[in-house]
C-alpha cells in the first residue's frame, strides 16, 4: 500500500519549522501531475503545482502454504524460526500509523492554509481588478472630458472660420464688382478721348477737359488694377482659410470618432456582448502621441485659425477703405471733368456766338463796300466825259494858226482842268482798287468766320455728345461693390 501526501511549491505552501509532527522524509516523488494553466492574454505565471509523495511499504508475499484451502490460518507453527524475523512488530505497526497520521495532518493544515491564502487572494484580486477597472472606467469619463472640451474648442473657432471665410468672400467679390463697375466709365472716358480727337483745327486743345480726361481714365485704370491686386491677396488668404479649415474639420472628425470609440468603451461592462479575447493586444502600441501633443495639436490647428482669421480681417478692413476712397478719388475726378466739360462747352458756344456776331457784321461790311464799289465805278465813268471834253478842247487849240497858238487863260484852265480831272480819276481808281481790296479780305473773313463757325459747332457737337456719354455713371453702392 502507498501514503500518499501533498508539497506545494508556492511560498505560502511550504512547511512550517515549528509543526506538531516531525518532518518526514519522502522515500519517492512522482511527476507533476499537473501541467501549469494561465489565463488567456496572460502571460505564464509561477502557478500552483500539486506534487505527491509516497511511501512504499513492502509487504512480504505469503506462499500458498501458508494459508489452506479453506482460508483458516494455520494451527502449525513454520518449521523456519528465520520467517518469524521477516513481519513487523507492534512498535513498528504504531510508527507506521504514526506517520500515516502526521503526513496527512500535514497534507490537510497545508491544504487550509492553501484554502485561505486562496480565499484572501482572490478577494485582493478581485478588488484589485474591481479598482483597476474603475481607474480606466473614470481615466476613460476623464478622456471624454477632455474631448468634448476640445470639440467645443474645434466647433466655435470653426464657426467664427466659416463666418470669416463668408465675410472675405463678400468682400471679394465687392471689389469684383467695384473693378467690374469701373470699365463702364472707363470705356466712356477712354471714347470722350478719341471722339475729342476728331476736332478740326485750333480747337485741337490741350485743354482742361482733355487733362481732366487724362486723369480719370489712368485714375479709373490704378484703382481697378489695386482693386484686382487686393482681390487676388484675398483669393490667396482665402487658400489659407480653408487649409485651416480642413485641419479644423479632419481635427474635428477624429476627435468626434475618438470620442465616439471611447464612450462606446466607457459604456462596457463585464455582461456586454462584444466583449472578447484579444491575445497580445496589451503587447502593441499603435499610438502616435502623448497628452501632451494631442493638446498641442488641435491647440496648434486653433492657433493657426485664428491667426488666419485676424489675416482675414486685415485684409477686409483693407478693402473697405479701399473702396470707400476709390470711389470719393473716382466721383471728384468725374465730378471735375464734367465741370470742365460744362465750361469748355460754354467757352465754345460763347466763341461761336461772337464769331456768329462778326460774320453778320461783316457780311453787312460786304454789302455796304459792293456798294461803295459799285459807286465809285460810276463815278470814274462819270469823270471820264469831262477829261474827254477838257483834252479835247486841248487837242482843238493845238490847231490856232501861228500867233493864235497862245498860252492865255483859257488854256491854262483847260490845261489845270485835264490835270484835276486825270488827277481825280486815279484817285477814284485807287479809292475803287483799296475797295475791290477791302472786298476781297471782307471775303477772306467771312469764309475764315464761317469756317471758325463750323469748327465752333463741331466742336460744341463734340462735347455736348461727349456730355450725353457721360450722363450714366455708376453710384456710389455700385463703386464700393454693393451691386
Amino acid at each position: 500500500m502507498e501514503f500518499l501526501g501533498t508539497t506545494q511549491v508556492a511560498s505560502y505552501c511550504g512547511r512550517r519549522k515549528g509543526c506538531l509532527f516531525p518532518d518526514l522524509a519522502p522515500t519517492s516523488t512522482t511527476k507533476d501531475t499537473y501541467q501549469s494553466y494561465c489565463l488567456p492574454g496572460y502571460r505564464y505565471l509561477n502557478s500552483w503545482r500539486p506534487s505527491q509523495l509516497h511511501k512504499v511499504v513492502l509487504v512480504p508475499d505469503s506462499s500458498d502454504k501458508e494459508f489452506n484451502s479453506t482460508g483458516r490460518p494455520p494451527t502449525v507453527l513454520p518449521a523456519l524460526r528465520s520467517s518469524l524475523h521477516a513481519r513487523y512488530s507492534t512498535r513498528d505497526w504504531h510508527h507506521a500509523n504514526m506517520v500515516q497520521l502526521k503526513g496527512s495532518e500535514a497534507s490537510r493544515y497545508c491544504a487550509g492554509r492553501l484554502n485561505a491564502d486562496s480565499m484572501r487572494l482572490m478577494q485582493n484580486k478581485d478588488q484589485l481588478t474591481y479598482l483597476m477597472q474603475e481607474d480606466s472606467r473614470r481615466s476613460l469619463g476623464e478622456r471624454i472630458t477632455n474631448i468634448d472640451f476640445w470639440r467645443s474648442e474645434l466647433i466655435y473657432e470653426l464657426e467664427c472660420l466659416l463666418k470669416e471665410t463668408q465675410a472675405l468672400e463678400t468682400a471679394k467679390q465687392r471689389l469684383q464688382c467695384a473693378a467690374d463697375a469701373l470699365q463702364g466709365p472707363l470705356k466712356t472716358a477712354l471714347e470722350c478721348l478719341y471722339h475729342r480727337e476728331m476736332r478740326k483745327g485750333i480747337d485741337l486743345v490741350h485743354d482742361d477737359v482733355e487733362k481732366n480726361l487724362i486723369k480719370e481714365v489712368d485714375a479709373f485704370k490704378d484703382c481697378q488694377e489695386i482693386l484686382t491686386k487686393l482681390a487676388q491677396k484675398i483669393n490667396q488668404q482665402l487658400g489659407i482659410n480653408r487649409d485651416a479649415q480642413h485641419a479644423l474639420e479632419q481635427d474635428l472628425s477624429d476627435k468626434n470618432t475618438a470620442c465616439f470609440i471611447d464612450e462606446k468603451c466607457f459604456n462596457l461592462n463585464n455582461t456586454s456582448n462584444s466583449i472578447n479575447f484579444y491575445h497580445g493586444v496589451e503587447k502593441t502600441d499603435g499610438t502616435v502621441s502623448n497628452p501632451e501633443t494631442w493638446a498641442k495639436f488641435s491647440e496648434d490647428n486653433i492657433r493657426c485659425s485664428q491667426h488666419a482669421r485676424a489675416n482675414s480681417a486685415k485684409l477686409r478692413e483693407e478693402a473697405e477703405v479701399r473702396l470707400e476712397s476709390k470711389s470719393e478719388e473716382i466721383w471728384n475726378h468725374f465730378i471735375s471733368t464734367n465741370l470742365a466739360f460744362n465750361n469748355r462747352i460754354a467757352e465754345v458756344a460763347d466763341a461761336k456766338n461772337k464769331l456768329q456776331a462778326q460774320l453778320g457784321k461783316v457780311l453787312q461790311e460786304i454789302f455796304q463796300t459792293e456798294d461803295t464799289i459799285m459807286l465809285l465805278e460810276r463815278a470814274i465813268k462819270a469823270k471820264e466825259y469831262p477829261l474827254k471834253v477838257a483834252q479835247t478842247r486841248l487837242e482843238g487849240r493845238t490847231r490856232r494858226p501861228n500867233i493864235e497858238l497862245c498860252c492865255d487863260a483859257p488854256q491854262l484852265q483847260l490845261v489845270t482842268e485835264v490835270y484835276t480831272t486825270d488827277d481825280t480819276l486815279q484817285t477814284l481808281k485807287r479809292r475803287l482798287q483799296e475797295a475791290h481790296d477791302a472786298l476781297q479780305m471782307l471775303t477772306l473773313n467771312k469764309s475764315n468766320l464761317e469756317h471758325e463757325i463750323s469748327v465752333k459747332a463741331n466742336s460744341f457737337f463734340i462735347d455736348k455728345k461727349c456730355m450725353d456719354m457721360r450722363k450714366v455713371f455708376p453710384s456710389t453702392p455700385r463703386l464700393i461693390g454693393y451691386a
